[in-house]
């Protein structure tokens, strides 16, 4: 991977979509708000990861009717506006640019201009340039709308067969070694899945990197070319698809999804344990009840078999 606000992309009694060029049509309560009338506003919009037939009839309806699309790649997002006769320009917004165009798109939008924020592809922000935007139309009460669709992000998380939530996403590794044996070593510890952007220029180094500090007996699924014609997906352990990608020339957007660490087996409780923990939970003051509930939950056991061991304790006096 936004007058009034913009509708649904359904217009009227006939459902007929708008002309494009069209200013984007009112908010109602079912459509999210609306900016205040005379006021500008930044649209957040959503853009195919692959497949063009993903684009919605809503974001669609906001590109043909803002003043100007903000776009990294001004000749990849004219292809997408080409492909559905959008005739709005688009401008050019990345990190070297940003600092410099953020204060004119600032100015723009205070006088009422209603723009559109777009990335290469999927949904802004999320490994692509725009927050230092946003945050400045927040901190300044000029209204931003999101025009929600496409991710490879949850549309990864969705098809990997692992743990979906929690989940933590890190976006890109560092392209330098020590950078990104750092940068893994941080996420090492998280007890939850993750899910990384591989670049394909460095997609077997990555992978070992990955493979070496997040464990290579981690489940994963590598997924490339989500929602296109050749959607395809590697799906075991780090170490398995390390080695079955290994000399394989990358093509293609790469989503790794990493299931989360092993669990260590917890030790079995014993007798003696059981007792341990129910005079620690009486000594700090509990009720017997409630020492007894946390003495099982000290031991990460049911209150039945905290019960079956302390009965075991007393015969073994």
């Amino acid at each position: 991977m936004r007058s009034r606000g913009p509708g649904s992309g359904v217009r009227g009694p006939d459902h007929s979509p708008p002309p494009a060029g069209a200013a984007p049509e009112a908010a109602s309560d079912t459509t999210g708000a609306a900016p205040a009338p005379g006021r500008g506003c930044l649209f957040v919009v959503a853009t195919p990861i692959g497949n063009l037939g993903d684009l919605s009839p809503r974001a669609r309806e906001v590109l043909a009717g803002v003043a100007a699309v903000l776009a990294e790649d001004t000749r990849r997002i004219r292809k997408l506006l080409n492909h559905f006769a959008i005739k709005t320009p688009a401008r050019p917004l990345h990190e070297h640019n940003e600092a410099r165009e953020v204060p004119r798109l600032l100015a723009e939008l205070a006088a009422g201009a209603q723009l559109a924020l777009v990335s290469d592809a999927g949904t802004p922000l999320l490994a692509d340039p725009g927050y230092r935007l946003v945050r400045a139309c927040r901190e300044r009460g000029i209204g931003v709308l999101a025009v929600p669709g496409p991710s490879a992000v949850p549309a990864a998380l969705a098809v990997a067969g692992l743990p979906p939530i929690p989940f933590t996403f890190a976006g890109f590794l560092p392209a330098r070694g020590g950078a990104r044996a750092a940068a893994l070593q941080a996420l090492a510890g998280l007890p939850h899945t993750l899910v990384l952007f591989l670049s394909p220029h460095r997609l077997e180094e990555e992978l070992a990197a990955c493979a070496d500090v997040l464990g290579g007996e981690r489940e994963s699924a590598l997924l490339a070319e989500l929602s296109k014609l050749h959607e395809r997906c590697e799906w075991g352990t780090l170490g398995e698809v390390r080695s079955r990608l290994a000399g394989v020339a990358p093509r293609g957007e790469f989503t790794l999804v990493v299931g989360p660490p092993p669990v260590a087996a917890t030790p079995a409780a014993t007798p003696g344990a059981a007792r341990a923990a129910l005079d620690r939970a009486l000594a700090s003051g509990l009720p017997l009840a409630e020492a007894r509930r946390e003495a099982a939950r000290r031991l990460g056991i049911p209150r039945r078999e905290l019960y079956a061991l302390l009965q075991m304790d007393r015969s073994e006096d």
